[in-house]
């Protein structure tokens, strides 16, 4: 059979144009069409950054898309969500949200209220040993500041018999934690930033924390500040809804940012310190065909309509 070179140079034109439409990467990235909401939408602080420092910026929806890109390694400017959390008088009935789209999928990230602290399914409790998220997380948080090596000498400081259970101690320090408020505290986290992996839809979330956690919580927590482990890590936590699930998130375990809020409002030269990365299964999104091969599979198409012209002119 003979093939002409017209012939050959369509079908290589087409097999090029597959070939590049298969090998596409998917388009995705960071969050985009950034709001703010919830039922205190505007209880909320916007953190640019330089080199070394996070500084407040007005707060505005333009400003919040804007420091929101970051990555693990290079964390930038933040959003507190629910930043009045250590104020007296503060509600803890109520929440600040952050919603946007990622790889063509809705997002929400959101501060925490009580109800999602203390739920049992029958109501809500504050006491330790509840079956409620509050207790799940704290017997976590108590492990990671170093409380269960330190119980020995914690029952010497509070003068209680050497065979005092385990539980006991560590419901003490529960109610301490609940008394200055530390549920709360945990509930305003600052996000630095949302990703996506192009390839396995895996979401990633950076929470803006303390790189050590006990230069917070010693002044605080009386006799148990003493015995925390000092460079302890934990992130506060986010509570988040993608795809039809909610998820409450957080980590033990940060990178240094190279950032401290040292300027402006509420700064201590602590804050922001560490970059706590949580993570979420997304969807990957659908490839998208590069512009140019449309054109080119448009090419491909406008040689068979020339081709059908010519067969046309020639009968």
């Amino acid at each position: 059979m003979k093939i002409t070179f017209e012939k050959f140079v369509i079908g290589a034109s087409i097999a090029i144009g597959v070939s590049a439409l298969a090998t596409v990467p998917a388009q995705a990235g960071t969050l985009t069409g950034a709001t703010i909401g919830g039922t205190a939408a505007s209880d909320y602080l916007v953190y640019d950054s330089n080199a070394t420092n996070t500084f407040v910026i007005p707060n505005s929806q333009a400003n919040v898309q804007k420091v929101l890109d970051g990555s693990s390694g290079n964390p930038t400017g933040n959003v507190e969500l629910r930043a009045s959390s250590e104020q007296v008088g503060f509600d803890f009935s109520k929440n600040t949200t952050l919603t946007g789209q990622i790889g063509g999928k809705s997002i929400t990230l959101s501060s925490l209220t009580a109800t999602d602290w203390f739920s049992t399914g029958s109501g809500l409790s504050t006491s330790y040993g509840a079956q409620n998220f509050a207790n799940t997380w704290f017997n976590q948080f108590y492990n990671a500041a170093g409380l269960t090596a330190n119980e020995s000498a914690i029952k010497l400081a509070l003068s209680l018999p050497s065979l005092t259970p385990s539980s006991f101690i560590r419901q003490q320090a529960f109610n301490a934690f609940f008394g200055i408020g530390g549920f709360q505290r945990s509930s305003d986290p600052n996000i630095s930033y949302v990703n996506q992996n192009d390839t396995t839809g895996d979401i990633q979330i950076g929470l803006a924390g303390h790189y050590n956690l006990k230069d917070y919580y010693a002044p605080l927590l009386g006799s148990f500040g003493n015995f925390l482990k000092d460079g302890f890590q934990a992130s506060e936590v986010v509570k988040v809804t993608y795809n039809d699930k909610t998820d409450f998130l957080y980590s033990f375990s940060a990178t240094a940012s190279g950032l401290t809020n040292s300027a402006g409002l509420g700064a201590d030269g602590k804050s922001h310190s560490g970059n706590y990365e949580v993570t979420i299964k997304g969807v990957p999104p659908t490839a998208v065909p590069e512009p140019s091969v449309i054109l080119g599979l448009l090419g491909v198409a406008g040689v068979f309509a020339t081709q059908r012209k010519l067969k046309k002119a020639s009968i």
